[in-house]
């Protein structure tokens, strides 16, 4: 496991927009590459980035196939809180990705059990994920699998806890009720089937999960310490989601990554 300690927001950002850049352009092979997405707040500056990039000519994206990690069940594409919605907004609609290069999960299908499974294939056909960018909760869960979900569960529906719904509910008027308590997403054996996974995690408010990602032991409890198991994962965080590590740890990955930039 790589962590890579930014100073701010911004330059964790930059880092990750950098590094998936740089793994589009290198990728030599005739099939396309793929790229596993997220929603939510942490991935915005490395959207924002990758779109700077793009219209700079640093990245194209004409090459590249996308799947996303989860949806809301019982929000159509044209809910501005779909994740639909947020993606086109905040990203496809800005770059040169082919329509039909996009992946995401239909919260409005009508045997959402056979939607799960047709991605899962979607994914397998095309070749597996090359890359998967996340974000974690507060509380540690990866897309929507909530702690103690299966660390080998695949796509499937999912039961939003009452803490999700409280934290999501800033984007529902702050009501929590208003927050679909359903939706389907990847799992945590789709995400780390990948060859590899870049996780952001930033903010103080994320310190405890972060600490367990890197320093408490696997667990069911906290989905993303399934990172751990993984032969290439990277972790980006900035400053204020180091405030739970050990001050040994922190040193660690600090100086792992200054010998490797000589």
């Amino acid at each position: 496991m790589r962590v890579i300690i930014q100073e701010n927001y911004e330059k964790m950002s930059r880092w990750a927009a950098e590094h998936i850049a740089k793994a589009i352009n290198s990728h030599k092979e005739a099939r396309p590459f793929v790229l596993g997405l997220p929603t939510g707040s942490s991935p915005l500056g490395v959207y924002k980035k990758l779109i700077e990039m793009n219209k700079a000519g640093k990245v194209s994206f004409k090459n590249v196939v996308t799947f996303n990690m989860d949806e809301y069940v019982g929000l159509d594409h044209d809910h501005d809180q779909s994740y639909w919605y947020f993606m086109h907004d905040n990203f496809f609609n800005h770059i040169d990705l082919p329509a039909q290069n996009i992946n995401m999960l239909n919260g409005m299908a009508k045997d959402p059990e056979k939607e799960c499974r047709d991605y899962e294939k979607k994914i397998a056909a095309m070749g597996g994920i090359d890359l998967f960018m996340g974000g974690i909760g507060v509380d540690g869960h990866i897309a929507f699998n909530e702690p103690f979900t299966s660390l080998s569960s695949r796509t499937g529906l999912r039961t939003l806890t009452t803490d999700t719904r409280i934290v999501n509910s800033r984007f529902f008027g702050n009501d929590p009720s208003k927050v679909p308590a359903y939706a389907l997403s990847v799992g945590v054996g789709t995400v780390f089937d990948s060859k590899e996974v870049l996780v952001l995690i930033n903010g103080h408010n994320k310190a405890r999960a972060l600490a367990h990602t890197v320093e408490g032991g696997v667990s069911q409890k906290w989905t993303c310490s399934a990172l751990q198991m993984h032969n290439n994962a990277i972790i980006a965080c900035d400053e204020d989601a180091c405030g739970e590590l050990k001050v040994d740890t922190y040193r660690y990955f600090k100086d792992v990554e200054k010998a490797e930039r000589l």
